[in-house]
């Protein structure tokens, strides 16, 4: 049974909706005969995303960094369609690097990963608490803000944030009387899409589409989870668990940072893993 959200003429925005994990998760909503808007900062993208969807489809080039823009979006999509049922805060990109490096990449980062759903999230979400319907929020995070590897910190502070604020905004929606709005935390793994391709051409077996996660992220949302942690071609959910119990276990063991990575404990990770 599909979650009541994802009814016909119900209505998703969808940010980052012009590549990846966002258009396979539009043309989805479509097909389930919903209404839907996306949202995209490269015009490019944007224009061939709308011309595949149809001209059904909101298509608005918003930068989820900017206040000014998510409030034109809503606008844009309660004058089209009036109403949301779901809000899909995806809008992602990665390079913020080390701690010490460049503050500019840093900003932009956690302006579109953290602040894009912090914005979507404070626009959309009292509007659709007025509604009478059934509501979704899906906020999308990823595996590297838990176990946070070493490498693009940046990211992984945005990514940390997300899962921080969707966790606190679960709660405060469970504890709003007759609230039909819930929150949710897609957590990806693998998957082919822009952000990942780099300089490839092929998709990687390791790699899962951007489609298999959508329409695993839906088998989740009927079954109610929060935490929606997708598995891809190489590491299952058993071994997911065991990196997110070592992570956490740092603290509660006092082991060193991120020592999954460090030279005295990778075998004793490694032996953790196999066990």
């Amino acid at each position: 049974m599909t979650h009541p959200a994802l009814a016909p003429n119900h209505v998703a925005v969808i940010t980052g909706g012009a590549s990846g994990i966002g258009l396979a998760a539009a043309r989805k909503f479509l097909a389930l005969g919903m209404k839907v808007a996306i949202a995209d900062y490269r015009q490019d993208a944007l224009d061939a995303a709308a011309a595949e969807l149809g001209p059904d489809v909101l298509a608005v080039r918003t930068n989820v960094a900017s206040r000014d823009d998510i409030e034109r979006l809503k606008d844009a999509v309660y004058q089209r369609f009036g109403k949301v049922n779901v809000l899909m805060n995806n809008a992602g990109t990665d390079g913020a690097g080390p701690v010490l490096g460049s503050f500019e990449n840093w900003e932009r980062v956690i302006g579109t990963n953290l602040f894009g759903v912090v914005h979507g999230m404070q626009v959309f979400v009292p509007e659709m608490l007025k509604g009478t319907e059934p509501g979704l929020v899906i906020n999308t995070g990823s595996k590297q803000g838990i176990t946070t590897p070493p490498g693009d910190a940046g990211y992984n502070v945005s990514k940390a944030g997300v899962k921080v604020a969707t966790e606190a905004l679960a709660h405060e929606l469970r504890n709003i009387e007759g609230a039909k709005v819930t929150a949710h935390l897609l957590i990806p793994g693998f998957v082919w899409s822009y952000l990942t391709k780099g300089d490839r051409t092929e998709k990687p077996a390791a790699a899962w589409t951007p489609e298999q996660t959508v329409d695993f992220m839906i088998a989740s949302l009927d079954r109610g989870d929060f935490y929606i942690l997708c598995p891809d071609n190489d590491v299952d959910r058993a071994t997911d668990e065991k990196r997110i119990l070592w992570a956490a276990g740092d603290i509660v063991e006092n082991r060193p940072p991120l020592s999954r990575w460090h030279k005295d404990f990778g075998d004793k990770f490694k032996a953790f893993l196999k066990g």
